[in-house]
């Protein structure tokens, strides 16, 4: 699979570099999708928009996706400094809007949306009670000890959805741990350096048996809601188009159901 996930700094290098002309793409001759495809992704995307680049590239032979994964708001100061992109998707719709607000975005569409759970590492964790009954316990009855845990940065995404269930569930002052990402923040969890850390479904689905994950109350009023869009003056609009049309069809559908995501 030629998708690669890069980072940002790599990114904004290659650019620099490579000449647009060359780089760009339009239609091949059979009416195709051609040139390179660059994507910035919110960083819970990583699996699911790898798989959906791939397929892509299988449909489109002569074209080249390259997928940037971060932040949510890391990729849009990327942006809204002039960084070259095809497609921006992130993880909420504030992040978006900058874009809009900054005119380089006018047609942005919902293709998904995640909640979080809390997660802890496979053998447990010291401070965290796993729920006894029926029903989806509070947080506050989830926190039972004084872990360590990990939440996303205020500024991304993930970690103003954190802030407010942290709030909701009088545990403010709770984190010690604050990522760059959630994918940093799942990370911290699995290799036992905390021990709680709070991440989206997808990330659960994503961890598989490397963490232990528990859904509770205060989650529903956090949803976070993902849109997608091409950016004016994307260097590579008709594959760019083609991408988005591809998450937005049933099987990047079936594919983002797949991987923990929900409706938008």
């Amino acid at each position: 699979m030629r998708t690669r996930a890069l980072l940002v700094a790599a990114l904004l290098a290659l650019a620099g570099c490579t000449d647009p002309a060359q780089d760009g793409g339009g239609p091949a001759a059979d009416g195709g999708a051609t040139g390179t495809l660059t994507v910035f992704a919110a960083a819970s995307l990583i699996d699911v928009f790898t798989e959906l680049g791939a397929r892509m590239e299988e449909e489109h032979p002569e074209l080249d996706v390259r997928i940037s994964y971060s932040g949510s708001s890391a990729l849009a100061t990327q942006l809204v400094q002039g960084a070259p992109a095809d497609v921006f998707a992130s993880a909420d719709e504030t992040q978006m809007a900058r874009l809009e607000d900054a005119g380089l975005v006018t047609r942005a569409e919902l293709f998904a949306a995640n909640r979080l759970m809390l997660a802890v590492p496979a053998d447990g964790s010291a401070g965290v009670t796993a729920p006894d009954g029926a029903g989806i316990p509070s947080l506050r009855d989830l926190v039972t000890g004084d872990p360590t845990m990990a939440v996303c940065a205020p500024e991304v995404p993930c970690g103003e959805a954190a802030a407010q269930v942290l709030r909701a569930a009088g545990l403010a002052d709770v984190p010690d741990t604050y990522a760059e990402d959630v994918r940093s923040v799942l990370s911290l969890v699995e290799l036992g350096e905390v021990d709680a850390g709070l991440v989206y479904v997808s990330d659960v689905h994503a961890a598989g048996d490397a963490v232990l994950a528990y859904a509770f109350s205060e989650s529903a009023r956090a949803v976070n809601r993902y849109p997608i869009a091409v950016p004016s003056g994307a260097p590579n609009a008709e594959a760019a188009r083609a991408f988005v049309d591809l998450v937005l069809s049933d099987a990047g559908q079936a594919a983002l159901a797949d991987a923990g995501f929900q409706r938008p």
